[in-house]
């Protein structure tokens, strides 16, 4: 069994805060967070991708 991957496990967890903090600006109803977080996280998981893409 291989061990964790810590730097994979931690962009995870970014990307889901990321998309449970839209939900907390769509709470707020601030269109500009919505948007911002939108952005913050596909941007991340693209870069996720990207890295597992190259190895």
């Amino acid at each position: 069994m291989k061990g964790i991957n810590f730097s994979k496990l931690l962009l995870a967890i970014l990307v889901i805060s990321m998309f449970v903090a839209v939900g907390v600006a769509i709470a707020y109803r601030n269109i500009w967070l919505v948007l911002l977080f939108i952005f913050l996280g596909f941007a991340i998981m693209g870069y996720g991708l990207s890295r597992r893409k190259r190895k």
